[in-house]
């Protein structure tokens, strides 16, 4: 890790990021990028962040890249490819973004054997999920009638969940009490539930919404959207405190 226990230093928090097709003044190519409000929440939150952009996922990359960071947060974005769980493509599946779903299943399986502090959003709940062995539903409409965790493109949809009693979740939020609403933006959801893993939060029509990793120092994934809730930041904040 880059800081030892004892520095006082600002941590430094990798967030995975996407390689799009984008504009800037005249130009239009290929490039690596991060809604900013992922940035502001790692600031706001006492940490310092750090892009890191789809890569090859060999041993030595990951390991280098790890070695140069103290927490990692798995970020939103396309779909992840259901071959990675042995299904076929439903027709509103979008493109497989092998580059990301390599580099970042790779970085995560590294992070949890050094015991790295995590945190997986939305996308990154969901390879979370499917990296340790579980599946995903392909199109939440299909599974529960409601176009609400999607609700417009480019809308966030306002979703109760209810946090499970006695998880780190639940600790982590204390003075929320069980229920909490959140920004969601997500066609798909956990399916079937990877075996190192335990439901935190689910939504009032039984979509799991949180999970985390028991055997780890810090590592929970949400199905929803935190960094877009300036009003709390405790999340993020638990997560530089873990990785201090």
């Amino acid at each position: 890790m880059a800081s030892s226990a004892s520095d006082t230093r600002p941590p430094l928090i990798g967030l995975t990021s996407y390689l799009e097709q984008a504009s800037q003044g005249v130009w239009n190519y290929r490039a690596a990028l991060l809604p900013e409000v992922y940035l502001i929440a790692v600031r706001e939150a006492g940490g310092i962040p750090v892009l890191l952009p789809p890569h090859s996922p060999d041993p030595e990359a990951v390991g280098r890249v790890l070695d140069g960071i103290d927490a990692l947060v798995l970020t939103g974005g396309a779909d992840v490819d259901p071959a990675l769980y042995g299904a076929d493509r439903h027709e509103r599946t979008q493109d497989p973004r092998h580059d990301r779903d390599a580099w970042e299943s790779a970085l995560l399986a590294a992070a949890i054997d050094r015991d790295m502090p995590f945190l997986a959003i939305c996308r990154g709940a969901q390879l979370l999920n499917v990296t340790l062995g579980g599946t995903l539903h392909q199109h939440l409409p299909d599974v529960v009638g409601s176009e609400k965790y999607q609700p417009a493109p480019a809308v966030f949809g306002t979703v109760d969940v209810e946090v499970q009693h006695g998880s780190r979740l639940q600790r982590l939020l204390g003075s929320v009490g069980d229920r909490l609403t959140v920004h969601a933006y997500h066609h798909q959801a956990v399916d079937r539930v990877a075996e190192p893993l335990l439901v935190s939060a689910r939504s009032d029509d039984g979509v799991i919404e949180a999970l985390e990793l028991p055997s780890a120092r810090f590592g929970v994934g949400v199905q929803w959207h935190p960094e877009e809730d300036a009003a709390d930041r405790r999340l993020f904040t638990a997560l530089v405190d873990a990785a201090r």
